[in-house]
């Protein structure tokens, strides 16, 4: 019996729960701490030593504006309630163990500024949606396991001033329309996929080591 309620309280520490926080507004339990719903704008635990899977009850902090879980050992996929935080102008998962693809309801966070995923295990496509974060000024989506084609809607973020794609399984042609965003001074990094010629004359000198070997 004690064993069993000891996997009770630890599952609804992993997973999140319904708590009172300090300032007695309701909360969310997250890793073994309250987060007032109400009151919580910014949620900083890099390097915290996390482990376990984000909990979908993120997805409640709906007045957050800072997400930074940089550095922990987080694993298993981006909960899809994460596109309830619209308010978020910054999103730091990079340096985890985290996989499955990006879920496509990211495209929801349209006030961010900065999004990192970089150094993950992420798989699957880039979802088209990420074309709706027209706020972005910095994409890293670098050393992952990503495949498919680069979606010809990053080009629809045009505040971008670094896009790193590199160090990934990227396919197909670079699109055309990507020129719009080296017009605007974008760094961009491409490296180390599989993209095929031929390249965009904007970046042709720019696209860095690429296994073609696969290509028509």
């Amino acid at each position: 019996m004690r064993r069993y309620i000891s996997l009770l309280l630890f599952i609804g520490l992993a997973w999140g729960q319904d708590c009172t926080a300090d300032d007695g507004t309701d909360g969310v339990e997250l890793w073994g701490e309250c987060y007032s719903i109400e009151n919580t704008d910014s949620l900083d635990l890099n390097n915290s030593g996390l482990t376990g899977e984000i909990p979908p009850e993120i997805g409640n902090l709906t007045n957050l504006t800072d997400l930074r879980l940089y550095g922990n050992q987080l694993t298993g996929a981006i909960p899809p309630e994460i596109g309830n935080l619209t308010n978020l102008t910054r999103l730091d998962l990079e340096n985890n163990q985290l996989t499955g693809s990006i879920p496509s309801e990211i495209g929801n966070l349209t006030n961010l500024t900065d999004l990192y995923l970089s150094s993950n295990q992420f798989t699957g496509s880039i979802p088209p949606e990420i074309g709706n974060l027209t706020n972005l000024t910095s994409l890293q989506l670098s050393y992952n396991q990503l495949t498919g084609s680069i979606p010809p809607e990053i080009s629809n973020l045009t505040n971008l001033n670094r896009l790193w794609l590199n160090d990934n399984q990227l396919t197909g042609e670079i699109p055309e329309n990507i020129c719009n965003l080296v017009e605007n001074n974008c760094y961009i990094n491409f490296s180390n996929n599989q993209l095929c010629p031929p390249y965009p004359s904007c970046i042709e000198d720019y696209v860095g080591e690429q296994d073609t070997s696969d290509c028509p």
